[in-house]
């Protein structure tokens, strides 16, 4: 698909989960119908704002953490979302100027912008290619994949955000094993997900907003995030909220767990 396909086949007729989330993190790339659809949730939950930071900044310390501590060179981000710098090659690069990362996404507006995920360093590679979490098999023979990363060498899986995305019925812990089952030891999984655990009825109204807008979600309690991991190694300090998985010394005053809302981890395949 070409870019003009690409603007071509954007719907905007109702809000998507990906350029709502823009809307969040203060960008630019999203439509009216996206900014009423977000409002809506921030007047249920005005912390959505704190919660997608602190994704955004969870994702930048796990990326930093696997590259520094653990030797990871190559990473497959999945559910990339419109992209917002620093990026995660961005992140990775500054680190280990070798890193390669494929990025994956199945909305046409992410491919409208992909060139930004692209500016690579000299050293190392980037590429975006358009595939679904839902279908796994498609994701990892698609040809631009093989091409980047090497799957006989540890890779990091990252699924920010995402996977509360993915309903009990489309197997969403069948979908994650998929992905790593064919990923070699030394390979990671690094995941946020957005939680009820905190407040309940707060919750139940951003998952009308969103069932409304045609996204279903399905917000999970921390033993259920943990389940992801099942199998893997943890790292400290295990499935915890987003901004206390080793945050850093600068980040000054720190929200409240209720305010994130967001369980994350990173886990190591044996």
């Amino acid at each position: 698909m070409t870019h003009s396909q690409a603007a071509r086949d954007i719907d905007t007729s109702r809000p998507h989960s990906a350029r709502m989330y823009d809307y969040y993190l203060g960008g630019k790339d999203h439509f009216e119908v996206d900014k009423q659809a977000a409002e809506r949730v921030a007047e249920a939950y005005p912390a959505i704002f704190v919660c997608a930071r602190e994704n955004r900044s969870f994702m930048h310390r796990a990326t930093r953490v696997l590259a520094r501590e653990h030797g990871i060179r190559q990473w497959l981000d999945i559910g990339t979302g419109i992209p917002t710098e620093p990026n995660l090659h961005q992140v990775a690069q500054s680190v280990v100027p070798d890193a390669r990362v494929v990025y994956a996404d199945n909305d046409p507006l992410v491919l409208k912008y992909a060139e930004r995920l692209m500016r690579s360093s000299s050293e190392g590679r980037t590429t975006y290619i358009e595939a679904d979490v839902n279908d796994p098999a498609a994701l990892l023979n698609a040809p631009a994949l093989a091409e980047i990363l090497d799957l006989s060498r540890p890779v990091a899986l990252s699924l920010n955000a995402l996977m509360h995305f993915v309903t009990d019925a489309q197997d969403p812990y069948g979908i994650v094993r998929r992905l790593l089952d064919v990923l070699p030891s030394g390979s990671a999984l690094a995941l946020s997900h957005c939680t009820p655990d905190f407040d309940a009825p707060t919750w139940q109204k951003v998952t009308d907003i969103y069932t409304a807008a045609g996204t279903p979600v399905r917000f999970r309690s921390q033993a259920d995030v943990a389940r992801f991991f099942d199998g893997l190694d943890l790292l400290e300090p295990g499935v915890t909220v987003g901004h206390r998985w080793r945050p850093d010394p600068s980040d000054g005053d720190a929200p409240t767990d209720a305010e994130v809302s967001l369980w994350t981890g990173v886990g190591v395949k044996p």
